[in-house]
């Protein structure tokens, strides 16, 4: 590949674990999870997208946070080792992602985790405040997140994801390995380092194309929550985002009056991976200003 991602970043091999869960979410739905780093730290959660796995945020669990910070990450519903129903009702609900996401934070103990959303994540976070506000989180990171889905316009929905989801959500699996191979191809803004794009593939994968399918049947506005949260907001975006545009960010910071931006020039759908040092950094900043 010419133009590959560089950086001195570790292996993409996702680093041993300290601990592993099986919780019980939305409607009694398993979600693993996982965590490393220190445990006596601020805990941050981390929350991936569409198609996505926890195994995307491996740079960031053998990274410098793991330091100072309990990390935990975990599938969501119909991704990675959590359970699959295929029915899409368990996707359309937006209290079953809330539930989920509240599941982690009761069931392992976090105290006002920091929350990093990316992509569809922005969505789940969005869900639980609705549901149970924000006295139990500490911060939020919204990464290249999606915060609405309006059919049929999809305003601030970049091509690089509406050229490339139906086909990722069809039965037939040489179209929807196309399809996501096509989907990699733009969700950075030069391309994966080997390992990375492999391991990219891998993760989404494993989802079934009707959990892809029924991710994206909801239509979701969150402008409710975003106009009432007092908890810090960092908003970080790639102005070379192609699946989630950057005028998605410019609307957080338009209606969430406690958000600040961190743009990433030269930078696509995945700042954690195609910047992480700076990435990391910020993070840690953000947690640490926890009270």
């Amino acid at each position: 590949m010419e133009h590959m991602v560089s950086s001195d970043r570790a292996s993409a091999v996702l680093a041993e674990p300290t601990a592993t869960y099986d919780v019980r979410g939305g409607g009694g739905v398993r979600l693993h999870a996982r965590e490393w780093g220190n445990r006596q730290g601020r805990a941050v959660v981390f929350i991936h997208g569409w198609s996505a796995s926890h195994v995307c945020w491996a740079h960031q669990m053998q990274g410098r946070l793991a330091d100072d910070f309990r990390l935990v990450a975990f599938d969501n519903r119909g991704h990675g080792m959590s359970e699959k129903p295929l029915n899409a009702d368990s996707y359309r609900d937006p209290q079953l992602w809330a539930d989920d996401l509240a599941a982690v934070i009761d069931q392992l103990h976090l105290d006002r985790p920091v929350l990093v959303a990316w992509s569809y994540g922005g969505f789940i976070v969005s869900d639980y405040l609705r549901a149970y506000g924000e006295d139990r989180i500490g911060a939020i990171n919204l990464v290249g997140a999606a915060v609405m889905l309006k059919p049929p316009t999809f305003d601030h929905i970049g091509p690089g994801f509406l050229e490339n989801a139906p086909e990722a959500s069809m039965p037939d699996l040489a179209t929807n390995i196309a399809a996501v191979r096509r989907f990699l191809g733009v969700c950075t803004a030069e391309p994966f380092e080997p390992d990375d794009w492999s391991a990219a593939l891998a993760w989404n994968m494993v989802v079934p194309p009707e959990v892809r399918g029924a991710l994206i049947s909801r239509e979701i506005d969150s402008d409710d929550v975003l106009t009432t949260l007092s908890v810090p907001v960092l908003v970080t975006h790639g102005r070379s985002d192609m699946i989630v545009l950057p005028s998605m960010a410019e609307h957080v910071l338009n209606v969430c009056k406690v958000a600040r931006p961190s743009w990433y020039e030269g930078v696509g759908h995945m700042p954690f991976t195609e910047a992480q040092p700076r990435f990391d950094h910020e993070l840690a900043e953000l947690a640490a200003d926890v009270a």
